[in-house]
């Protein structure tokens, strides 16, 4: 059965076609009633919710022959020669594609003249933000002090663009999503029509792939029903827009849930046999996510809740997942579709991501449990955190008592810190200067020497120090800026040891929340937990020099510890501090003329 396209066959053709602007297309017909048109609308809202259609409804309504009239008659041949496009006073301009001052300063020119076939002249500027500067500048006294025959229709899906010299000068309508339901309904009266046999729940499920937009709802179902012969069922409508059925969808996610990694990598490998991309999968299992969540949240939503499954699943399946994992389940989600449009294999991006959230359950569980033990213990959600601060506290704990049982004894730090007129007290002296950024963690000789025996192996992090340089730019480029000055010389027992030129580099990228940047990335290029181990080139220089059995005695047994000398050995001179008191940390690079 041929059918005509569905959008084309039931555009609005008068104010009462319209599905979901009832409250905009009372306000119009009420002044066109009391003869209090305005000089120029703005239209805005998203796509696909009639902002044209109504643009041109309106110009038949003022200007057909049995009017200005409420609704247009759609038989006079005003209205149908509107309607094929056919008048020359009503003008439709694609600001897409004419979008500069000469096209505006054409219609300013012509905007004096009467119109010569209907009664009032009507410009419809679609996409009206994609005008320059120069062609805003050139309609604003236009808008401002039209000619009385003249109407302006500006139509925007992104009205923030727009000037407020421009946005003040018209009456603004902004026209909102039609609802599910509303679509639905209208669906349904269409198959009707054009004798379309369609299930329900495959309506339903056309309105919510739709996001609210009419015509891509019409566009959907002309495309289904051409795929199916007019016969459109659900399973039918999933496999024409290339969705996959909900019922993979909660397999996967009760597999992430029980943390069956085989299962999970079965199903990975199933949708992709079934030619389905990557990152489209992502997409949708975030979206089932999200209304696996919102069926925790907020049952009572209804059937409007769902995108990927109906309610009644989604209830059954979110009971195994507590809310602060489903959050961060899809944050971890979020964050993987971000990063998967830069990779070279994004199905093995897609598995990563999968197999993390299987890693990450038990770990949750282990500490929700923790978290929760004890007759006082408080809400889960603050017992979590109190046991990850705790835990990071014991950690920094432990690498100071390891640093110092290395090192024999105090740090010269901690000592300079403790005796009187020793940093500190001189930085009072010197009128408040103190450190830019604090010193950095210790590393032992042991573990530079280990990594020292392991230099050869450096060619792997060399070899993805560029993609790594350029993923921490994208997280966060004051980061990227510190960690640009080092030089990655080992990879070994997960960890990548960066030797740096300056100390304040190294200081600074050793600092929690930049450290926690790079080794975030570390661990997604790696596919694996890896951390960072920073120390300047100095030191590893020695340590190769030990491992390669060459005499250095000015550095036997010395603890390769980052501290000050108050003799006058400071690896960050007082003039370095000073500047970055005064000028900041940012990082500049000023080059001769």
């Amino acid at each position: 059965m041929a059918h005509l396209a569905l959008y084309r066959a039931w555009r609005p053709q008068t104010f009462g076609d319209m599905v979901g602007q009832q409250h905009i297309v009372q306000t119009l017909q009420n002044a066109i009633r009391e003869d209090r048109l305005s000089h120029a609308y703005l239209f805005s809202g998203p796509r696909g919710t009639g902002k044209t259609s109504a643009a041109k409804i309106l110009a038949k309504a003022v200007n057909c022959e049995s009017g200005p009239a409420v609704e247009p008659c759609n038989e006079c041949s005003q209205c149908e020669r509107i309607t094929s496009g056919s008048v020359m006073d009503v003008v439709e301009i694609d600001a897409a594609s004419n979008r500069g001052v000469e096209e505006i300063r054409d219609i300013r020119d012509k905007v004096k003249y009467a119109p010569t076939e209907v009664r009032r002249k009507v410009y419809i500027i679609d996409e009206v933000h994609m005008l320059t500067t120069e062609a805003f500048n050139a309609l604003l006294k236009t808008l401002e002090e039209p000619p009385g025959h003249v109407m302006f229709v500006l139509a925007t899906t992104e009205p923030h663009k727009l000037p407020p010299t421009i946005i003040s000068r018209c009456q603004r309508f902004d026209f909102r999503r039609v609802s599910l339901e509303e679509q639905a309904g209208r669906l349904r009266e269409i198959c009707e029509e054009e004798r379309i046999t369609a299930e329900e729940e495959a309506l339903r499920y056309i309105s919510r792939l739709s996001d609210g937009g009419m015509r891509d709802a019409l566009s959907l179902l002309d495309q289904i029903s051409s795929f199916t012969g007019g016969q459109v069922s659900l399973e039918q409508a999933v496999a024409a827009t290339g969705g996959l059925p909900s019922e993979q969808f909660s397999r996967l996610a009760v597999a992430i849930r029980e943390s069956d990694a085989a299962q999970v990598l079965l199903e990975i490998d199933e949708m992709m046999r079934a030619g389905k991309s990557a990152d489209k999968c992502l997409e949708q299992l975030m979206h089932y996510f999200r209304d696996l969540l919102l069926a925790q949240l907020a049952p009572e939503a209804g059937d409007s809740s769902g995108r990927i499954a109906n309610p009644a699943e989604l209830k059954e399946v979110s009971r195994g997942f507590s809310r602060e994992r489903l959050f961060a389940i899809i944050d971890l989600l979020n964050r993987y579709q971000g990063e998967m449009k830069y990779a070279a294999h994004p199905q093995t991006m897609f598995e990563i991501a999968l197999l993390k959230l299987c890693s990450e359950s038990s770990a949750t569980s282990v500490a929700g449990a923790a978290a929760g033990s004890g007759a006082n213990a408080p809400a889960d959600g603050a017992g979590r955190g109190e046991l990850v601060h705790l835990k990071q506290q014991v950690a920094a704990l432990e690498s100071k008592l390891s640093a110092l049982a290395s090192g024999g004894g105090l740090s010269a730090t901690a000592a300079s810190a403790s005796s009187p007129g020793s940093g500190s007290a001189r930085s009072g002296a010197s009128g408040g200067v103190a450190s830019a950024a604090p010193r950095a963690a210790p590393v032992s000789r042991a573990k530079l020497n280990a990594f020292a025996e392991a230099r050869d192996t450096a060619s792997q992090a060399q070899s993805k120090w560029p993609q790594i340089l350029q993923r921490v730019k994208e997280e966060r480029v004051t980061v990227y800026a510190w960690l640009v000055d080092g030089e990655p010389v080992a990879y070994a027992d997960d960890s990548v040891a960066v030797a740096f030129k300056n100390t304040i580099h190294r200081e600074t990228t050793e600092r929690p929340a930049n450290k926690g940047v790079i080794e975030g990335v570390l661990s997604s290029i790696f596919g694996k937990p890896t951390q960072l181990v920073t120390c300047m080139q100095k030191e590893w220089q020695d340590a190769v020099a030990g491992a390669s059995g060459e005499p250095n005695s000015e550095r036997a047994g010395e603890e390769l510890l980052l501290v000050p000398d108050d003799e006058g050995g400071d690896k960050s001179e007082p003039w370095v501090d000073e500047a970055v008191r005064l000028f900041g940390e940012q990082l500049v690079t000023i080059k001769d003329d």
